[in-house]
């Protein structure tokens, strides 16, 4: 079904882009070279994920967007999905509450999207809890890869892969600066909020530091549109991140980073649901992760770039529900090792670079619950072994075809007796991407790829008690007990995935005046997914009845289970960007779309179709003002499987404004002020269960030392 939004939006992008460019023009001839001389000039753009090395985004055959730090001093974010849920293709699920959000890449979501913090992968999963443990504001940038990507990053990268990373000491110190330090001080009205972050830099010779903290304290619920609560969303935060970095020399480069996160307070069972004062639950969570990376890069030595990873991250969440004592432990830790090397050299009479490697990881989880074992998150161990290879060959001066090959062997350990059997498998991931540079300001782009998920412990092995609800009469002699069930799948299939994608870009400097710079930007593509791991409540599920002697009723109870089903996702991308430097206007578009095969029955999870449109004027060079409006398609009974969740459209509209000095006693500080939100709508993002917060006033300071 083609939702009666998308002919709108696409003719509204593409107005949007016509707009810019006869704008540009216009406002060429009116200021002349006066303006021009106060120009800001902007950088360039460089992706990593592309090829496990840093390039210019014009030189990447993949969908990828990045969120630098500007945008993050911009947006003033609490969440993730205030900093990148409006991204193209990309939504953050999970409501407004931080600690229920997770990612969705064009449909894929959650465990289907890989997240990696410092190039560490994040693999804690546990339903409803959310993925994210780095707060925003300690952020460098967050790079986002569009597609398949299980050839270079393996099982998990169906939708892609978000790459987070953090600041680093030479973020602060300018020049042969031997200390620096920022300290921020912000309020949101939502709760209200208040934040407090301090972070710093040091130099001693071969040796650099950073620390960082963050506190974030709710003095209430946030509220929706209407002015109604979202009980139990007051939840605290901390973050502390420690970097210590040493150099011997300019080859080598040796650093350990350590970062704790913690977040507590009274929320339900389901963060992404509305609680009510008699259900909830006090939750603690508490994030740990440690790593050590070395990193060699030989001067003159074009076989050697070479990056080692060893890292450990442990997830400890315990909840205590208020209203029957009952009390739940989680603890899922990971282990990880990872090098990649990236050599240039000449091969077959071509020039050829080639990014290879091996990745090991093992995830384990336990879980209690009133301190016996838990079904519902049950015992388990899960192994990865992979390596992988990619290479570009310029096979013309404009043409650079790029293969690509990993093997991927993995075990499943469910403990618990034998119950369940242990699994070994493997998978190949294939890809192929073509690029074509006629000169240094275009790019087309084509890839095929076949991508995989294995699935989580979870999926495999979760048991017991889903829910219990009031039972009732089903009929004579027949009762309905109320009770649903998780039922355990441990021969589910891994997810595969062939993708296709189509794109290109443009990029220009000096379009209309000097110093200017338009970015236009678009991809279709297809995923053909077999085995897509689907979960299935049956509220009434009459393979389950028993009779039972003691009532002399049939009694019958509800299932959850995991099933594989055929599926395909398929949807079109765009972005327009233009910057005079004393104005500026950008659009970008998603239209996402997926059903299962055969019986064409929608995908719950496809996002709306979204516009989300961005401009604003710099009156002088230190100062920034701004608006930007978000509008989305409603999700109707079609799109959706039967009687899942639907959801209007919306429009919301959002206010920003930042003054940081370059000169004076303030140079470096940064103010900035915001509204979110600021018509007040009450709207929800599909698939959410929870409608967003409603007007969100915001002031930061940030001074540095």
């Amino acid at each position: 079904m083609m939702r009666s939004f998308t002919g709108h939006v696409g003719r509204v992008f593409g107005l949007t882009a016509l707009a810019a460019l006869t704008a540009t023009r216009v406002a060429a001839q009116g200021e002349g070279e006066t303006l021009g001389q106060d120009v800001i000039e902007m950088p360039e753009i460089t992706v990593f994920g592309s090829a496990r090395d840093e390039r210019d985004l014009l030189d990447s055959p993949n969908a990828v967007s990045v969120v630098g730090r500007d945008e993050v001093l911009r947006r003033q974010p609490s969440t993730y999905e205030e900093l990148i849920g409006d991204q193209p293709g990309v939504t953050i699920e999970g409501g407004p509450r931080g600690i229920a959000q997770e990612p969705n890449i064009r449909g894929f979501q959650d465990e289907q999207v890989i997240i990696r913090v410092d190039g560490a992968r994040q693999n804690f999963d546990l339903a409803h809890r959310g993925r994210f443990f780095t707060d925003p504001t300690i952020l460098e940038d967050v790079e986002i890869l569009r597609g398949g990507a299980s050839t270079l990053f393996g099982s998990g990268a169906l939708g892609g892969v978000i790459f987070i990373d953090t600041l680093d000491a030479a973020d602060l110190l300018i020049g042969d600066q031997p200390f620096a330090a920022d300290f921020k001080l912000g309020v949101n009205s939502q709760g209200p909020e208040l934040i407090g972050a301090q972070t710093s830099a040091a130099q001693f010779g071969q040796v650099d530091l950073l620390t960082f903290f963050v506190a974030r304290r709710l003095f209430g619920d946030l509220e929706d549109g209407d002015g109604e609560p979202i009980i139990g969303s007051a939840i605290d935060t901390n973050n502390g991140l420690v970097k210590l970095g040493w150099e011997p020399n300019p080859d080598h480069r040796f650093e350990a980073r350590y970062q704790i996160f913690e977040d507590g307070g009274l929320t339900p069972p389901n963060a992404n649901v509305q609680g009510t004062p008699e259900t909830l639950v006090d939750r603690d969570l508490l994030y740990q992760t440690a790593q050590l990376q070395w990193d060699w890069a030989p001067s003159g030595n074009d076989l050697i770039d070479l990056s080692a990873i060893a890292y450990y991250n442990d997830a400890e969440v315990s909840e205590d529900r208020l209203f029957d004592g009952r009390f739940d432990e989680t603890d899922f830790e990971t282990i990880g090792f990872e090098v990649t090397n990236v050599s240039g050299f000449e091969g077959f009479g071509l020039p050829i670079r080639a990014s290879y490697g091996f990745e090991f990881f093992q995830d384990e989880q336990e879980a209690e619950r009133d301190g016996m074992p838990r079904e519902q998150a049950p015992d388990a161990t899960r192994r990865f072994y992979g390596i992988f290879a990619q290479a570009d060959f310029d096979v013309t001066s404009t043409i650079t075809v790029t293969p690509g090959l990993r093997f991927d062997l993995f075990s499943l350990d469910p403990e618990g007796g034998g119950v369940f059997e242990d699994r070994t498998e493997s998978q190949l991931s294939p890809r192929l991407a073509l690029q074509w540079r006629p000169n240094d300001n275009i790019q087309l782009f084509a890839t095929a790829s076949r991508n995989f998920r294995a699935p989580t412990l979870t999926e495999l092995y979760v048991d017991g008690v889903h829910f219990i609800t009031p039972g009732f009469p089903l009929g004579p002699g027949t009762t309905f007990t109320g009770v649903n069930e998780f039922v355990p799948t441990p021969d589910l299939e891994p997810e595969t995935s062939v993708q296709v994608e189509f794109g290109g870009r443009v990029r220009f400097d000096d379009v209309a005046r000097s110093g200017d710079q338009l970015f236009v930007g678009g991809n279709v593509y297809v995923a053909r997914v077999d085995d897509f791991i689907d979960t299935v409540v049956t509220f009434v599920d009459f393979d389950t009845g028993v009779f039972n002697p003691i009532s002399g009723a049939f009694e019958v109870s509800g299932t959850t289970t995991n099933q594989n089903v055929d599926a395909i996702l398929f949807g079109f991308e765009a972005e327009v960007e233009y910057d005079a430097g004393n104005w500026f206007a950008a659009a970008n578009l998603t239209i996402p779309r997926g059903h299962e095969r055969g019986t064409g029955i929608g995908l719950g999870s496809i996002p709306q179709d979204r516009l989300v449109l961005t401009g604003g004027i710099r009156p002088f060079r230190d100062m920034e003002i701004g608006a930007r409006a978000t509008l989305a398609d409603g999700i109707e009974e079609g799109d959706v499987p039967p009687d899942s969740l639907t959801t209007p459209g919306f429009a919301v509209f959002d206010l920003f404004a930042n003054y940081t000095p370059q000169d004076g006693p303030l140079a470096g500080a940064t103010f900035s002020a915001g509204i979110d939100n600021f018509t007040n709508r009450k709207f929800r993002i599909h698939p959410n269960g929870l409608p967003n917060t409603g007007i969100n006033g915001k002031v930061a300071v940030t001074l540095r030392f």
